[in-house]
């Protein structure tokens, strides 16, 4: 059994107080929710204040980006190293990194390789925008992101990070995608991907989430699916109850 897995990336949201209120707001409530795996990725600035203030939960912290290099003249970027002790995860990939900062599969894939080089898990970010999903473009731009982003793993790193689909065209707009459209890009496209590329067990190994304007209104029609894994949440993670209640319907559904 894939334990169901939810990550509320903040964003550019919340100052250092602010990050703390929050997980205080929630932590009681989510580390006695044991069935599924929540993880808070705050602020760089705000991570070592997140990570304390959930010292003793189950609850995990991750990071929103990181370069690939160990240091170096990289103004302006955090090397893995320095989010070691604090961070579990590391989000890559985000469509938000791809669309304002340029990233590529190519950049994605030297994080992912750095990620496990320091025993952080990558949470792998893929998705099609409007566009392309109007000109029935998703598997081909989802197939090339993760055949990019997951270049070079062995079948052991592939089953132990976690991939997030999500439509761009869905982030942050109130739209999301059809739960069934939802499982096919997951359940045929990338899990029938990662068992083309390495086998059938790792493929089903793999968490794989769904994000893009879920909420505690239409998450559990989401988990109903049976490869969806879990959600990666936007602006639903920055109140308390709204996230706590999501966590609460994946248990619900799945736990």
């Amino acid at each position: 059994m894939r334990k169901p897995i939810i990550a509320g990336n903040w964003k550019m949201h919340k100052t250092i107080a602010e990050s703390v209120d929050l997980v205080r707001a929630m932590r009681r409530e989510l580390n006695a929710i044991e069935t599924v795996e929540s993880v808070i990725c705050p602020t760089f600035i705000a991570i070592p204040s997140v990570a304390d203030a959930l010292s003793g939960t189950h609850i995990a912290v991750g990071a929103q980006n990181m370069f690939w290099a160990e240091q170096g003249a990289y103004t302006g970027e955090i090397a893995p190293g320095m989010l070691v002790g604090y961070c579990k995860y590391v989000l890559l990939g985000h469509s938000e990194r791809r669309q304002y900062f340029g990233e590529t599969d190519e950049g994605v894939n030297k994080k992912v390789h750095a990620a496990f080089a320091h025993s952080l898990i990558p949470i792998v970010a893929v998705g099609e925008n409007l566009e392309q999903n109007k000109g029935g473009e998703t598997d081909t731009v989802v197939r090339t992101q993760l055949g990019g982003g997951l270049k070079g793993l062995t079948k052991e790193q592939v089953a132990a990070l976690v991939i997030a689909y999500e439509p761009v065209w869905a982030i942050g707009t109130g739209l999301n995608a059809e739960p069934a459209g939802a499982q096919h890009v997951i359940g045929v496209t990338i899990r029938g991907m990662v068992a083309e590329q390495y086998d059938e067990a790792t493929a089903q190994a793999v968490r794989i989430q769904y994000g893009g304007s879920a909420n505690a209104a239409n998450i559990a029609t989401f988990m109903a699916m049976p490869d969806i894994d879990g959600a990666l949440v936007g602006g639903a993670s920055l109140k308390a109850d709204a996230f706590v209640e999501m966590v609460k319907a994946i248990a619900r559904v799945r736990g």
